[in-house]
């Protein structure tokens, strides 16, 4: 017994045909909402970059040329300065 025969129980039947008119096309997302989850994810982006910058260690700040008063001082900004 192979794989198809699991699936398809029974070789004679046929397959289904659904009216195009039964389902509803997509409707596209709506500007606002669009531009609030476009807002919601830059939010959550800059709020994980300056978490982990946060959590870096001395040496890693070392590394991306920052130091640990920089890090601070950028991990305190407010979500909407750049």
């Amino acid at each position: 017994m192979d794989t198809i025969d699991t699936i398809c129980l029974s070789r004679g039947t046929k397959p289904v045909k659904m009216p195009l008119d039964a389902f509803e096309p997509a409707r596209p997302i709506s500007r606002l909402a669009h531009r609030l989850w476009a807002f919601f994810t830059l939010w959550m982006r800059k709020r994980e970059s300056r978490w982990t910058l946060r959590d870096l260690t001395d040496d890693q700040l070392l590394d991306i040329g920052l130091t640990r008063s920089e890090a601070k001082t950028e991990v305190r900004k407010s979500f909407f300065w750049d």
